[in-house]
């Protein structure tokens, strides 16, 4: 994700906090600033940052039961609306998915416990008012919200975790393209809800939550339905195959040209044999331009780790390699064994939306 950085690597997950965090922090601590100076403001940044501290628990939660059904977690972001684990994917068994989707709000649960059974936290039954009060002590403060954590995730509304425990048990009865549909739908319900609600409010941050869940619940439906299409696909039915391409003495200046002729976001480089040695993607193109200008080589700003699969496989394969590990493009190996073309997750796209429309009931 843009604009994170990481600070570290737990259980395999690098925990990466994004800039718009520190945001949140300043805010918080101005106005803890405002109602009791430097030691209230130090208190309520240590309470944030207690708080998010459960959050990357949950997410760790979250993470550890993928590992058991092979799922990696690669990284997990910390941004003003709470945490995000980047799942490779959601395990399609919906039993499985029902103990990942499970295990974070589980963490909040234990770390609850811990803090009112061990520690003594007690627990008010208003959490806004047991927030608000300053005699509140800080380890209850915490053990509220945690409650609030598992309460609000087990809200059935795509993509949290209880619209993901609806959307495996609705797995169970309807095919998972549409069992997502119907989550999705109650996610994009909620989120107008929520954003009702902040208006209403004046509360910007559950605003901001409204329009992640919704986004979130919108863009899961649709790579669940792409998936579902390109298993019924194979890698010749999607691939480019026309295309202009870079030699391996092409300058920088080539590619520029070639960029402002075509509507190419990338150039597959070739050898001397025809074979795809890498990927020039616009972005390297304009890296490569500010560093060196129009005479450097292609071949020093060529992204080399771009898999080759042939035209025969399903395109399911090129868009797990596209989407899951991040690969700018997946190239295609004809019969000949030159390049016959290439994938990318744009005409990846371009064709679901046609598909898409094509099997769409009248």
């Amino acid at each position: 994700m843009q604009w994170s950085f990481s600070i570290g690597t737990v259980a395999g997950s690098q925990i990466r906090i994004h800039l718009t965090f520190f945001l949140l922090l300043a805010w918080v601590a101005f106005i803890y600033m405002q109602q009791g100076g430097a030691a209230a403001a130090v208190e309520g940044v240590a309470f944030i940052s207690a708080i998010f501290a459960c959050v990357v628990l949950h997410e760790l939660g979250h993470a550890l039961a993928a590992r058991r059904y092979g799922i990696k977690t690669p990284t997990i972001t910390l941004l003003p609306i709470g945490g995000v684990a980047s799942l490779e994917r959601m395990p399609e068994d919906p039993r499985k998915e029902i103990v990942v989707a499970l295990a974070g709000p589980l963490v909040n649960v234990v770390i609850a416990a811990i803090l009112i059974g061990v520690l003594g936290a007690t627990v008010n039954l208003d959490p806004a008012e047991m927030l608000e009060d300053p005699a509140a002590s800080f380890v209850a403060r915490l053990a509220t919200v945690n409650i609030i954590l598992v309460l609000f995730n087990l809200i059935p509304a795509f993509p949290m975790d209880g619209g993901r425990v609806l959307r495996a048990l609705l797995a169970t009865r309807y095919s998972r393209v549409r069992a997502t549909q119907i989550a999705a739908r109650v996610g994009q319900f909620a989120a107008f809800a929520f954003g009702f609600l902040g208006l209403l409010g004046g509360n910007p941050l559950l605003v901001f939550v409204a329009i992640f869940v919704y986004i979130a619940a919108t863009s899961e439906a649709q790579a669940t339905g792409m998936v579902d299409i390109a298993r019924s696909l194979h890698v010749r039915d999607g691939m480019i195959t026309r295309f202009e391409s870079l030699g391996p003495g092409a300058t920088l200046g080539d590619a520029a040209e070639l960029l402002l002729k075509t509507t190419q976001h990338e150039f597959p480089v070739l050898d001397g044999n025809g074979a795809m040695v890498g990927v020039l993607t616009r972005r390297d193109l304009v890296a490569g331009l500010e560093r060196t200008g129009r005479d450097g080589l292609v071949n020093d700003f060529v992204n080399h780790d771009v898999p080759v699969i042939a035209e025969s496989e399903g395109l399911d394969l090129a868009l797990d390699l596209i989407q899951q590990q991040r690969k700018p493009a997946v190239a295609v190996r004809g019969r000949d064994g030159r390049l016959a073309g290439y994938v990318t997750m744009e005409n990846l796209g371009e064709l679901m939306m046609i598909r898409s429309a094509v099997d769409r009931p009248a």
